[in-house]
């Protein structure tokens, strides 16, 4: 049996959520001679700087009131301690090897443009941006207020804070920027990162539109690391950010280029729609970077692509799956047998369909329990798995039943009752066992399959084979192996619901019926 270990078809583009610094061995004996002599020093430095910092930025609003810090600090306050701070912010990065950031193009001043987006997004180290925009206002999280410094440096920044745990905070806090942004110069300019999370730079990810809500004019601001090596970046999977400063303090220096692009000013269309003038200006500074602009986003911490609503896995968990059954000695007959005890399993009702990981490891035929457990956290959170996401999402790219005999089996899985048709909850589910993971928002396919509130099974599987979005979905996300079937049995069937055999002869498929 050949390794189902390949790159998911639901990832046009190069993955941009996972980096690792890739070292010869002179490149790793030099880092090693460099870095244990310039880490322990740069770090020591920057250490001294911070503390420096941490308590003028506490004096700029020590004594003030609540209704006081609620507004802009004017005044001495802003023209003594700013200065202070922005220099001493610099001096932490000199301390670091960022001996010299090029500048291109002119900052916008507050009138022109009230908010600065950059990308592409790379670690925390992009905060240098902060000294060429003036030390420009951000959006962090509340809970970076407990850290030492960098919550004393918020505090001074006057930052919007958001909990993302807290759906009450993200709406105060979207108030609170469209506030900002509209106050005609009352307020500072602000600084964001649209994409919301770190990447690879290898392409940009789909933008937030956050900061496109007020429908006011834009200034894209580029983040480029011209260096031999590429030691900054800290993403979802690969080097850490311990690794990522290691390997920066360990060079001579680090070069940064900061690129300021002209001021867009977005359509009447663009401020009635602000994901629209998200995506123009994501599209505008993909080509200013010459990278790709994609619907990847970060959903959960995992990373996916948005197609029509639906979230797809770019590290597509039925995949790992597969390729986790081929490497625990698993053959395509093993596999078969399994995915027929999972729906017996499945139809029980007796059992039902919650199993512990004890219980999948039997029922999947394996004898080492660690593999189960890795399965299991591809699916849940906890120790216990839903069986029927596991089968049907299996199911559909071991290329053992036609995608029409497969939906049939979910479809009847996931009517609750019985009755014929699905409900929105139900056809979440549903897609979320198709595709190995959640979806929330299903609402504009439920829309195009049901009719008079009804969702029939045949109305799902034709929006599904026919309409443009969701055939993409089916034709590339959930294509079987071996570019579109695998050998089942000696018969390979392929996502038309048809059987041949090994010559290509159609045959009838028991298993659709």
């Amino acid at each position: 049996m050949e390794s189902y270990d390949r790159p998911s078809a639901s990832r046009e583009y190069p993955h941009p959520f996972v980096h690792e610094v890739k070292l010869t061995r002179a490149q790793r004996i030099r880092g090693i001679i460099l870095g244990s002599i310039l880490f322990p020093l740069r770090i020591t430095l920057a250490t001294l700087f911070f503390l420096i910092i941490w308590p003028i930025a506490r004096l700029r609003l020590a004594g003030l009131s609540e209704e006081e810090r609620s507004r802009p600090v004017e005044g001495w306050r802003r023209w003594f301690f700013h200065p202070i701070i922005l220099l001493l912010s610099r001096a932490v990065f000199v301390s670091l090897g960022f001996l010299w950031v090029e500048v291109k193009g002119r900052r916008a001043n507050l009138k022109e443009a009230p908010v600065l987006v950059v990308a592409p997004h790379s670690g925390f180290l992009d905060m240098l941006v902060l000294c060429p925009a003036q030390l420009a206002t951000v959006v962090s999280r509340s809970e970076n207020t407990s850290l030492p410094v960098i919550g004393a440096l918020l505090e001074f920044n006057q930052s919007v804070l958001v909990s993302r745990k807290d759906p009450e905070s993200r709406r105060k806090a979207v108030a609170q920027v469209t506030e900002r942004l509209t106050s005609d110069g009352y307020w500072p300019q602000m600084l964001m990162f649209p994409e919301g999370t770190t990447t690879n730079g290898s392409a940009l990810i789909k933008f937030k539109p956050g900061a496109f809500l007020a429908g006011v004019p834009v200034q894209p601001v580029l983040l480029r690391y011209p260096n031999k090596l590429d030691t900054v970046r800290w993403t979802y999977k690969g080097t850490t950010w311990v690794e990522a400063l290691w390997h920066t303090t360990s060079q001579l220096y680090t070069n940064m280029t900061i690129e300021f692009l002209p001021v867009y000013s977005p359509s009447q269309e663009e401020r009635n729609d602000p994901n629209l003038y998200a995506d123009n200006v994501q599209k505008l500074m993909a080509k200013a970077l010459g990278v790709p602009a994609t619907d990847y986003v970060m959903e959960g911490r995992v990373p996916v692509n948005k197609l029509g609503g639906l979230s797809l896995p770019l590290e597509s968990p039925a995949r790992e799956t597969l390729s986790l059954l081929d490497r625990n000695g698993l053959g395509p007959h093993e596999v078969e047998a399994a995915l027929d005890r999972m729906i017996d399993r499945c139809q029980s009702g007796a059992q039902g369909s919650k199993a512990s990981v004890e219980e999948l490891a039997s029922v999947l035929g394996l004898t080492d329990g660690r593999t189960a457990v890795t399965i299991c956290g591809f699916y849940s959170k906890d120790e216990s798995v839903d069986l029927r996401q596991i089968f049907v999402s299996v199911a559909a790219l071991s290329g053992f039943v036609s995608f029409k005999s497969l939906l049939h089996t979910a479809f009847t899985l996931f009517d609750r009752e019985g009755r014929g048709s699905l409900s929105a909850e139900e056809l979440s589910d549903l897609m979320g066992a198709l595709l190995g993971f959640p979806q929330h928002n299903t609402a504009e396919l439920y829309a195009q399959a049901s009719s008079q509130g009804q969702l029939t099974e045949e109305c799902l599987l034709r929006v599904l084979t026919s309409h443009p979005t969701y055939q993409r979905v089916v034709n590339e996300y959930l294509q079987p192996e071996e570019a579109g079937s695998r050998l089942a049995n000696g018969k390979a069937v392929n996502n038309n619901g048809n059987m041949h055999d090994s010559n290509g002869t159609p045959c009838y498929n028991k298993k659709s019926e």
